[in-house]
């Protein structure tokens, strides 16, 4: 008893402000029920909380958010937030403040967190490459240009943390898959895989860490690659898996890192098809196919993996899709807004949020009984991200 008086009496003094110091006139709280809404068309962030399901406050002047996404610090208090027009910010969540913002590149399409939280990776269209960043303070680190064995020059797609603390990319042109291995403050090993098919377009890691996955825009497969032993080389798995029949027109790219992983399978939103593959992740092969009413765009797990909600590119992107994933077959359609962009559960799955763009809210949905919870007005709501993903290999 008198060790835990000690340090609570230790922490009181220390957390005392000195004489005349400005006192903070937020409440102190934790971030781990937090939600981030990107607002793509004003440039802000929306900060929500999951406990009572309110807006906490906005962020704004993020510049060009229409394809935005995040990642954050360790602790769960900062934000990364990579625009579209090459931006990157650090946002403090608990001030609800930009911390830092640089302009590092004309277009860019998303970046990734070291699993020591020390360095921000960001994947560049243009010019295509990767840039690495101190994510305490934004500074500059070194550059990756993506250029392939035929000198062409890529854009970037794709680009994860990885277990060991480094990264791993595609290049879309070039059709490549590069590993960036144990990256400091002024160098990384390389390591290049040329020729794994036509342009990869979107990649993620398997949720223990240990195979990336491209998905090939260019042909029907996808690309594999074990990070336990790169040696081996790259694998192509789904080969032909719409052989025979004639692709329908793609209104908007799957998201690989919207994919859903649960027991030993994951589900695939597949290029071209109304379809979500299921893959057997011991051997790596097709084990069935779950027809849906249009093309998928994000495949989102429930955490306890018993169901995976599927959202749609038009003309179908008013519409979610529930699947069984014990029985492989849909359980539900329901159509809860206009342009559903977004999925994200919250952490232990008592919650779906979603982000109905055209109706300028948030929708917090309880995912068992399917009723509305909440209704938050966002601005043209696209990403949600929870800061739970501070916690996940390649989110």
């Amino acid at each position: 008893m008198r060790r835990r008086a000690l340090l609570a009496a230790g922490f009181a003094a220390s957390a005392a402000p000195a004489a005349g110091a400005a006192v903070p006139c937020f409440e102190p709280r934790g971030t781990g029920d937090l939600m981030v809404i990107v607002e793509r068309a004003r440039g802000a962030l929306v900060v929500a909380e999951s406990t009572h399901c309110t807006v906490v406050g906005r962020i704004e002047g993020l510049g060009d958010l229409s394809h935005a996404s995040m990642v954050f610090s360790r602790d769960g208090r900062f934000a990364f937030v990579f625009g579209r027009d090459g931006g990157l910010s650090k946002v403090d969540l608990l001030e609800q403040r930009i911390v830092a913002r640089i302009v590092q590149a004309g277009n860019a399409i998303g970046g990734a967190i070291s699993n020591d939280g020390r360095i921000i990776a960001v994947a560049n269209y243009d010019p295509g490459g990767v840039r690495l960043f101190d994510a305490n303070s934004l500074s500059p680190l070194f550059e990756v240009p993506a250029i392939g064995a035929d000198g062409t020059r890529s854009k970037v797609v794709g680009l994860v943390d990885t277990a060991d603390g480094g990264f791993a990319f595609s290049l879309y042109e070039a059709g490549e898959i590069w590993l960036l291995e144990r990256p400091d403050g002024t160098r990384a090993q390389l390591t290049k895989f040329a020729g794994v098919g036509s342009l990869p377009y979107d990649g993620n890691v398997t949720p223990d860490g240990r195979f990336y996955l491209a998905g090939l825009f260019g042909e029907d497969g996808l690309v594999l690659v074990d990070l336990w032993h790169p040696e081996a080389g790259p694998r192509r798995i789904l080969d032909g898996y719409g052989r025979g029949q004639v692709p329908l027109p793609v209104y908007k790219m799957p998201h690989l890192e919207g994919w859903a992983a649960a027991g030993a399978n994951l589900f695939l939103p597949a290029v071209g098809r109304h379809e979500v593959l299921v893959v057997d992740r011991k051997h790596w092969q097709e084990v069935a196919r779950i027809p849906l009413l249009g093309q998928p765009v994000f495949v989102v797990v429930r955490p306890d993996g018993r169901e995976a909600w599927v959202s749609f590119a038009p003309p179908h992107n008013g519409t979610v899709q529930v699947l069984d994933l014990e029985h492989l077959t849909v359980a539900e359609t329901l159509a809860p807004g206009r342009a559903i962009l977004h999925l994200e559960f919250a952490p232990r799955g008592d919650q779906l949020w979603l982000s109905a763009r055209d109706d300028d809210r948030v929708l917090v949905i309880e995912p068992r009984s399917r009723r509305l919870l909440a209704a938050l007005p966002a601005d043209k709501p696209s990403g949600i991200f929870s800061t739970a993903r501070a916690h996940r290999i390649g989110s």
